[in-house]
């Protein structure tokens, strides 16, 4: 029993030892986040963003084809062998201008033919009548029945009517004849050439297209969501591929019926007339829906990564989260901003959305240096914060 004593002892001095040791570092451990510096986040007025009125102007995007408002397709009336095209792609035609002409040999023939029948039909008719007009000054002197003189006036009647039909079949055969002569139905450029001489084309063959560059429009594609804001007349600005310039358009005409598939509706917009627009070119723009004076901020400055949008106010010294109700997107000044309406006064300053994340309550200090590497103060704050965790 003495002999342990000692040691008992001992281990017990150790064990309060320990007990002092651990108190005096939980207590150096709570006393240090007190004595770490805050860190304060600086702003330049590139940090800062400003609610204000400004015009607002809502727009859809939009694409879609070129398209000629008139056209024509040329062709062929009757069948046969082409004997001559008069135009290639890219000449300019004149309405009523020969352009195709079909071999007219057998039609020739055929309207010789349909003279000759009718010739033929208005000598059986002369002969007719001189027979009818005997008969009668015979019947008169009792010399032939009434019976005899009723089969004349019907044989009169028959060659009249053979007469009749003989003159039909020689319109239709000039009609025949001159359909092999094809002219242009309007003015314009001719967009295709479908035929060569020599080739035969049967009724209703394609031969040459025509285009009128005049009046040209953009045949756009918009979801049904979208057509309900449009209206006839609203303005638009198109950038046509391989022409650096806009185009000045404007909405003129909207379907009313949706397209099977994608129920999307087709818009067409009358676009201003240019030289070097061509049908087919592929153009994109957006048309104008409404443009007002509104409370509005860039539309980064809206922040969206919580359940409800909300944007960063500076108050005083420090920054307050304040949760909004934004309007529609839109441009202005060049830049896309966001309608705030009445969810803060006007002149309320917000930190930009390329400041970043900040956490609500933090504290700032404004200054106007800026920093040398071409950042923002903001982003050198936080830098040196950062260092200082």
């Amino acid at each position: 029993m003495k002999r342990t004593l000692p040691w008992i002892v001992s281990l017990l001095v150790v064990a309060a030892v320990g007990l002092l040791v651990a108190r005096a570092q939980q207590s150096r451990g709570a006393a240090a986040p007190s004595t770490l510096p805050v860190a304060v986040l600086e702003l330049s007025d590139a940090d800062l963003v400003t609610v204000q009125h400004t015009e607002l102007t809502r727009s859809l995007e939009i694409s879609g084809s070129l398209k000629a408002v008139t056209s024509a397709a040329v062709k062929a009336r009757v069948a046969g062998e082409v004997r001559s095209v008069a135009v290639r792609e890219g000449e300019t035609v004149r309405r009523g201008q020969v352009l195709v002409e079909m071999e007219t040999t057998e039609l020739d023939w055929r309207l010789r033919q349909a003279e000759q029948t009718a010739s033929a039909a208005r000598a059986q008719l002369d002969i007719s009548r001189r027979a009818l007009q005997n008969n009668r000054a015979l019947v008169a002197q009792g010399f032939i029945s009434a019976t005899a003189l009723d089969n004349s006036a019907a044989n009169e009647a028959a060659a009249q009517a053979n007469l009749q039909a003989a003159l039909a079949a020689v319109e239709i055969a000039r009609k025949a004849r001159a359909d092999a002569v094809l002219t242009a139905p309007i003015s314009g450029i001719v967009s295709q050439r479908l035929v060569e001489p020599g080739e035969r084309a049967g009724v209703d063959a394609r031969l040459l297209e025509i285009v009128d560059l005049s009046r040209i429009e953009l045949e756009a594609a918009v979801p049904a969501d979208d057509v309900g804001a449009l209206r006839i007349g609203a303005s638009a600005v198109l950038r046509v591929d391989g022409m650096g310039e806009a185009i000045a358009a404007r909405v003129a005409r909207i379907n009313p019926s949706a397209q099977p598939g994608s129920r999307a509706l087709m818009v067409y917009l009358a676009v201003d007339p240019h030289p070097a627009l061509r049908q087919g070119l592929f153009a994109r723009g957006r048309v104008e829906l409404e443009r007002r004076w509104v409370l509005a901020v860039p539309a980064s400055a809206v922040r969206t990564d919580q359940a409800r949008p909300y944007v960063l106010v500076v108050e005083g010294e420090r920054i307050v989260r304040r949760f909004v109700d934004p309007g529609p997107i839109g441009e202005g000044a060049g830049r896309t901003l966001r309608e705030l309406g009445a969810s803060l006064p006007e002149g309320t300053r917000l930190l930009a959305g390329e400041v970043g994340a900040v956490s609500d309550g933090t504290p700032v200090r404004l200054t106007r240096l800026a920093d040398p590497a071409g950042g923002s103060a903001a982003a050198t704050a936080r830098a040196s914060a950062s260092s200082e965790r």
